[in-house]
Formats: structure tokens, C-alpha cells, sequence
């Protein structure tokens, strides 16, 4: 008997945590614009460095700008970081390892030579490397999070295929005749998907975390854009004096990295994967 779904959270506390903690999130990135107090981006010279107050719940950077403010507005874009930068090396890994496991041969060699070329490099290095080349930016980010993140997806899936080829109902397809992409597609690889799902929030953790990273080294998020990366290099000049600059970014970055990784649990249960 199928378990409601409403059930099923409240046995499965961890995915009910996950999946709040990324919710409350996602309210907030939407209300933003409706509960931050301030402009993320306006100067007041007057409060500078401003310790916590009930003006300023977690006071003020050293341009005067409040830091409230731009940890809601910053949620928009570190959450847009996390899901684009996960979707792309998923899609283009799924895709890749799906076409090698069920072809096999030539076509898996040559897909496989070219991960392990990849995977011979530092993963951050090779980030770094990229984007360097294509100048710093969310876009250059993106690109290179897909040119480098796909090969994991790749190697699950490519896994998976190539057990579920031979099943009988795979065996089964062939003999009624069935073409090859409908059977890749519609009969295998939803069957083989799973733990790249399960994987792909793992994944979310060190996309955030490397965003973060990024932006900290001036190579993605550009100022005054509200990024909680940013923010933290914009206050480690001040950590003995205005700790509340790098505190508050960096526990969302923190908070949100758990809601993903409880998440990744919860639904590894659900799906009877176990990493």
C-alpha cells in the first residue's frame, strides 16, 4: 500500500527538514524585495560599520549598507547558484552516460577517456582555470560548472545502464521492437535515475560552496551585487572589529548547506538509495 505523501514526511524527519529549511528559503528569496528593510545597494555614510540594532538587525558593512538586507536579497541569487548550477552538469551528464552504458564499445570508451581526462585535473584548479578564460561572471560560473560537473552524473548513470541493459524487460523492449531511444529513454534510464537525483544535492552543497568560493576571489558575483561570498570578502578586512559582516552571509551559506544535504538524505531514504 502506497504511503501518503503527507505521511511519509512526518515518519521521514530528515527530508521534512531538508525540504523546510529549502522552503523557507525559497519564500524568502521570493519576498525580498517585500520585507528587506533597505536597499541592498544604498550607501549611508552616517552608519557605517553600525553594530546590530533594531535599526540594522545585523548591522551595517562598511559603506554604510544594511546587512539584513542584502543577506535576503543575496538568497536570490545564491539559490539561483545552487539549482543552475547543478541542472546543466546534470542534464549534460544524464544524457552522456545514458548514451555510453546502453551503446557501450567504442561510443564508451571515448565518453569515458574523456572523464577521466577531466577528473585528472584539481576540480576547483580547472574551475578557476575557465572562468579565468572566459572572464568573471555568473554566466562564465555556469559554463564552467557544466564543462566540469557533468562527468559524476556521467558515471552513475553509465553505471546503472549498463546493468539495466541486460534486464529482461530491457531484453523484453528489443524483441518487440522497440527503437533505441525509446528504450534508453522511457524505459531504463527512469529506472536508472535515482541516484543521480539523490546525488544532485550532495552536488547543490559544493555548487553553493563553490560559488561562494568563487565570488570570494573576485571571479564571480560582481560588487555591489548582494552575494553572501562576496559579502564575506567584503568583511574579512573587519573580522576583529565588525565580525557581524562576515557572520551572517556566512551562516546562510552554512544553513542552506545543511538544508540541502538533509534533503539529499531524506530522499536517498525515500528512494532506497544509499550513497
Amino acid at each position: 500500500m502506497t504511503v501518503p505523501w503527507s505521511q511519509f514526511l512526518g515518519r521521514n524527519l530528515t527530508l521534512a527538514t531538508g525540504a523546510a529549511i529549502l522552503g523557507l528559503f525559497l519564500l524568502v528569496a521570493l519576498a525580498a524585495p517585500l520585507i528587506a528593510p533597505y536597499d541592498p545597494i544604498y550607501q549611508d555614510a552616517a552608519v557605517r560599520l553600525a553594530v546590530p540594532s533594531l535599526a540594522h538587525p545585523f548591522g551595517t558593512d562598511n559603506f554604510g549598507r544594511d546587512i539584513f538586507s542584502r543577506v535576503l536579497w543575496g538568497t536570490r541569487i545564491d539559490l539561483q547558484i545552487a539549482v543552475i548550477g547543478v541542472a546543466f552538469p546534470f542534464l549534460i551528464g544524464t544524457f552522456i552516460g545514458t548514451i555510453a552504458g546502453f551503446f557501450g564499445g567504442i561510443v564508451d570508451t571515448i565518453f569515458m577517456r574523456l572523464v577521466d581526462i577531466i577528473l585528472a585535473f584539481p576540480f576547483l584548479v580547472l574551475m578557476l582555470s575557465i572562468i579565468a578564460i572566459l572572464g568573471p561572471g555568473l554566466s562564465s560560473f555556469y559554463i564552467a560548472m557544466a564543462l566540469v560537473g557533468w562527468v559524476s552524473y556521467a558515471r552513475l548513470i553509465r553505471a546503472q545502464m549498463l546493468v539495466l541493459k541486460n534486464s529482461d524487460y530491457a531484453v523484453a523492449a528489443v524483441s518487440l521492437g522497440f527503437s533505441r531511444s525509446r528504450i534508453m529513454f522511457r524505459h531504463l534510464l527512469p529506472n536508472a535515475i535515482a541516484g543521480s537525483i539523490v546525488f544532485s544535492m550532495s552536488d547543490a552543497v559544493l555548487v553553493l560552496l563553490s560559488g561562494a568560493a568563487i565570488s570570494y576571489l573576485g571571479l564571480g558575483v560582481q560588487p555591489p551585487v548582494a552575494e553572501w561570498g562576496v559579502m564575506v570578502a567584503e568583511g574579512q578586512s573587519f573580522i576583529t572589529t565588525a565580525w557581524w559582516i562576515t557572520l551572517f552571509p556566512g551562516l546562510s551559506i552554512v544553513v542552506l548547506a545543511f538544508g540541502f544535504s538533509l534533503l539529499g538524505d531524506g530522499l536517498g531514504e525515500w528512494l532506497g538509495v544509499r550513497e
